[in-house]
């Protein structure tokens, strides 16, 4: 028996969906919208959705993607921010049962109120400048999905990507949640319009537990974002600038630690970061004298 595959996607073609609603791609909003059925397919191989999975898409723009997802996920929940766009999507996605379009901003939007059940995947083509905002937002949520899958910017896709020694705050902390890998670089003509720069598909599945223990996140967050906030300076002076501390306290922190103090933010591994997060969070414990 000859095995059934899906009929192929017609390819949307962005310019004129546009035009015929009388609508142009909003600069303000990020919109370069994915149009290139391989980069679609890519995007959708890379997420390995089970036939159960519900996905959550962010930004589904004119349902291009959406499709896809449509047809490998049990259940697709899009969330778009531009309500002019509605009306292609009712028009685009019509014959697709399984799709809930939501208009909202999704980083107003608790996940839980939006999914209610874990193991869940992410996927979407995100705009350049939501991708921090959105990330944390991801990888903080409750409850967590298994997988994200986005379509960022080629150069933002390496860093969060690199290793110590070339570690950004943003690779810090999606790396404490979990594995990222990049799958694909997508040329900008997948796109309407052409944005500036190369994309590229990113790939992060998430640890069941954050690899910093939860106790001590808030900690971890705080030096972090203080040694990465004067990144050139060595860390005793970063964190002592930032922290409100004096340097020799700092450094003394550090040695407790294993940390020599004339390191930069940057070449410090997430391993050495919890550890110096375990004892800023002891010195920190009510009933200690910092």
């Amino acid at each position: 028996m000859t095995a059934r595959f899906p009929p192929p996607l017609s390819p949307l073609h962005p310019a004129e969906l546009l035009r015929q609603y009388g609508l142009r791609p909003r600069r303000s909003l990020g919109q370069n919208f994915l149009h290139d059925p391989s980069a679609l397919e890519r995007i959708v191989a890379a997420a390995e959705i089970l036939p159960d999975d519900t996905v959550l898409e962010i930004g589904p723009g004119l349902g291009a993607l959406t499709r896809y997802l449509a047809r490998a996920a049990r259940r697709v929940i899009a969330v778009e921010i531009d309500s002019s766009l509605l009306p292609i999507l009712d028009s685009v996605l019509s014959g697709y049962t399984n799709v809930t379009v939501l208009c909202s901003d999704i980083l107003d939007l608790s996940i839980g109120q939006i999914v209610d059940h874990a193991d869940y995947l992410v996927v979407a083509n995100i705009p350049y400048y939501l991708t921090s905002a959105l990330l944390r937002h991801l990888l903080e949520a409750r409850p967590q999905p298994r997988r994200l899958v986005l379509t960022v910017q080629k150069e933002v896709a390496e860093r969060l990507c690199a290793g110590p020694g070339d570690l950004s705050l943003l690779a810090l902390s999606v790396q404490v949640y979990g594995s990222p890998r990049l799958i694909a670089t997508l040329p900008a003509g997948a796109f309407y319009p052409r944005p500036k720069v190369d994309s590229a598909i990113v790939r992060i599945d998430l640890r069941p537990t954050p690899r910093i223990p939860w106790g001590h996140l808030e900690a971890f967050f705080t030096l972090a974002r203080a040694g990465f906030g004067q990144k050139r300076k060595q860390l005793r002076n970063a964190l002592a600038h930032h922290l409100g501390l004096a340097p020799a306290a700092v450094e003394a922190l550090l040695h407790q630690a294993g940390i020599d103090p004339t390191r930069r933010a940057e070449t410090l591994s997430i391993e050495e970061w919890g550890a110096l997060a375990e004892r800023y969070a002891a010195q920190r414990a009510p009933g200690r004298r910092s």
